[in-house]
């Protein structure tokens, strides 16, 4: 929060040499703090704060101390990342040096500044006035607690004038793995999962596809193949439904689940046409995994499943292994039952769904709910078992 309560980003620093770096660290995305030369913080970048505050930004003490009771105070108020008194003495223990050594060397003048819980460490610090020191800690993370590296780099102008530090964390992983890991990831994406870091109820459209035929086709091809043709599909439908704006959620097997939220679509009729247009725009691009497999076009078939969830309770699931997207709720089971009674390449949507678009969306994808007729899951001739027990009621088109 700045000086004057107002969220948003912080200003830049008044100090013009502060600024050139506080600019430069936004404009590279970096996670950063900057403090002046009395170690009042006056800088903290978006990319921190939004890690921080696990999405949102989070409030730092602008304007104070770094270690004082202010600035204590706000790191206790952090979902994540430096929100504990551990983890905030371990930091001064390590940049104490530079604290003290811009404080003129008087250890009690920097015991006046600081939090009286980090007093104790404060006979033990050496003056330190270095170009950069290294540090690397713990914060706190969602499931328990990440090292986190950090650098502090001194910012002095053209006459060796100290005008302050830049605190740069990052990740714990050299950069090499880091870029190996997103390195073909969508950007666009990344930004998504992280508004549904925090689970909460959302109401999204919902998309279901599978393969049908994945059996026989598994027995025909070479097991290389097939795992090519794989590959080459769940690409295809990650890359469909990034683009529409989606969500994707885990890939069992040959199934595809997205999700398509209106917080992030704007609105429940945004939401919905973008579920219908990510499944029309897989529809087209399986052919071409199909011929970049050396197979027909009629080899590699899909059948969609789309529905509606008003309640649906959606998250990100990180683990040591693996981060993915999920949702709890009955509209979920629903989807399913849906995308298995959609044999020979259909593509039905629930009624739920279709009354979502307004008349500007639904004229964009070529449709209009007031004239469509539906059919109830359990009169369907494709209707499985499943579908006749868990949703028979639920009225689907083709779209």
């Amino acid at each position: 929060m700045t000086a004057d309560g107002q969220q948003g980003s912080y200003p830049l620093p008044e100090d013009q040499l502060l600024a050139e770096v506080a600019l430069a660290l936004r404009n590279t995305g970096h996670w950063a703090q900057i403090v002046d030369h009395q170690w009042r913080l006056v800088y903290v970048t978006d990319e921190l704060r939004r890690t921080f505050g696990a999405g949102e930004l989070a409030d730092f003490a602008i304007g104070h101390h770094l270690f004082g009771p202010a600035a204590m105070a706000a790191s206790r108020g952090f979902r994540l990342g430096l929100n504990t008194e551990e983890l905030n003495r371990a930091l001064f223990a390590d940049f104490g040096g530079l604290v003290l050594s811009d404080t003129g060397g008087r250890h009690d003048e920097v015991r006046e500044l600081v939090d009286p819980l980090l007093h104790d460490l404060i006979d033990g610090l050496k003056p330190a006035d270095v170009t950069a020191v290294s540090y690397v800690g713990k914060g706190s993370a969602i499931g328990g607690s990440i090292t986190i590296p950090m650098m502090a780099l001194r910012i002095r102008g053209d006459s060796g004038r100290l005008a302050g530090t830049a605190l740069i964390p990052k990740p714990a992983g050299g950069m090499a793995t880091i870029a190996a890991m997103i390195a073909e990831s969508d950007p666009r994406h990344l930004e998504r999962m992280q508004l549904v870091a925090r689970p909460a109820r959302r109401p999204a459209a919902i998309l279901f596809a599978d393969l049908e035929g994945s059996t026989a086709l598994a027995k025909r091809l070479s097991t290389a193949a097939y795992f090519a043709l794989g590959r080459r599909l769940v690409r295809a439908a990650d890359q469909c439904v990034i683009d529409a704006g989606g969500l994707v959620g885990r890939h069992v097997g040959d199934g595809i689940v997205a999700f398509f939220l209106a917080e992030t679509a704007g609105s429940e009729s945004a939401a919905a046409r973008a579920c219908i247009t990510a499944a029309r725009a897989l529809r087209t691009a399986v052919d071409d995994v199909a011929i970049r497999s050396d197979l027909r076009p009629e080899d590699v078939v899909l059948r969609f499943g789309l529905h509606w969830g008003s309640t649906l309770y959606v998250g990100n699931i990180t683990t040591g292994g693996r981060t993915e997207v999920t949702a709890l709720g009955d509209e979920v089971n629903e989807a399913a039952r849906i995308e298995a009674c959609a044999t020979g390449a259909r593509s039905l949507a629930s009624k739920a769904l279709i009354e979502r678009l307004d008349s500007r969306d639904a004229g964009a994808l070529g449709l209009d709910p007031d004239r469509l007729t539906y059919t109830s899951l359990a009169d369907l001739d494709a209707a499985t078992d499943k579908a006749r027990r868990d949703a028979p009621a639920i009225a689907v088109c083709d779209v």
